[in-house]
């Protein structure tokens, strides 16, 4: 399962982060102290759950539901409050939340509900599948839209929790280019190149461009590195995650993620400083697009 944390106490937030990292249910896809800050983040990544606080300052937890659900979030939400009046807790879930968690933060607490939710989730899911299914047998084919580059890029980084990342946008421009823009008869271009052929998109001076392919090479290997986190941080907890088993070893150099699963299970944070392979991961990404593209 994938979350995400809205609350203005960064000592609330850092305890939910830790309690759900180390009971084994899933990990936290970003954190957010306000409503405003959280909701085009939320609407980005998409997470499974938003563990989300009653009162703070601005836009309260009601109103930041109320507004994801307008922008048409579908995820759960899960509040957390030290608020007992029964009006406030009949509006919220009225409101569509699912279950509340108490201030202060008890990890008892909080790992049995979102075990609960997690269940109720995967049961929904199940459920989903077999009407699906059933409808799938009863009624006739129609021709399914072809999917664009842009979708299948994103559904692949949103698989692997960057979705938010600023560099984001750079891959899915630059798989676009690779695909429709370049000659595969010839060499595979240098991956200056392909920044500079992103850059142009929105540049046409000289210095512009090489001052923006050099922005968009950093955002990119940001981007890729938080991917290698995440991915370890969902290894460290379930090995037979389907996310880990499918992208750790086709994007990137195994050894390296097995490195940062042994730094996460040792409680240390994982650096954003260590080298990734930018090229084997673009081209692995190039190839699967590809394929799914021209099915």
């Amino acid at each position: 399962m994938r979350y995400f944390i809205v609350d203005d106490d960064p000592a609330s937030r850092k305890m939910l982060h830790n309690i759900i990292l180390n009971s084994n249910i899933g990990f936290v896809i970003g954190e957010a102290k306000i409503g405003n800050e959280a909701i085009s983040r939320i609407m980005s990544m998409q997470p499974d759950f938003v563990l989300i606080d009653l009162l703070m300052p601005e836009l309260d937890g009601i109103e930041t539901i109320e507004l994801l659900r307008k922008e048409g979030f579908q995820g759960q939400f899960i509040m957390i409050s030290e608020v007992v009046n029964k009006e406030m807790v009949g509006e919220a879930y009225g409101k569509g939340i699912d279950f509340f968690i108490h201030k202060p933060i008890n990890q008892v607490e909080v790992t049995s509900v979102l075990h609960k939710t997690k269940e109720q989730s995967q049961l929904k899911d199940s459920l989903l599948q077999i009407r699906e299914s059933l409808v799938h047998i009863t009624s006739n084919k129609e021709p399914q839209k072809k999917r664009t580059v842009h979708d299948i890029v994103f559904s692949i980084l949103n698989n692997m929790g960057v979705v938010g990342e600023k560099g984001s946008d750079d891959i899915v421009l630059l798989i676009n280019i690779m695909i429709h823009e370049n000659d595969s008869s010839k060499p595979s271009p240098s991956l200056q190149s392909l920044y500079e052929a992103v850059a142009k998109k929105s540049y046409t001076n000289h210095d512009d461009i090489k001052k923006e392919s050099k922005a968009i090479e950093q955002r990119i290997r940001r981007t890729i590195l938080t991917a290698v986190n995440n991915l370890a941080t969902l290894g460290s907890v379930d090995y037979t995650n389907p996310e880990f088993e499918y992208y750790g070893p086709r994007y990137f150099d195994f050894q390296e993620i097995r490195k940062r699963m042994i730094t996460i299970q040792e409680g240390n944070a994982p650096s954003l400083k260590t080298k990734v392979n930018v090229r084997k991961f673009l081209h692995t990404l190039y190839l699967e697009t590809r394929e799914t593209y021209y099915q």
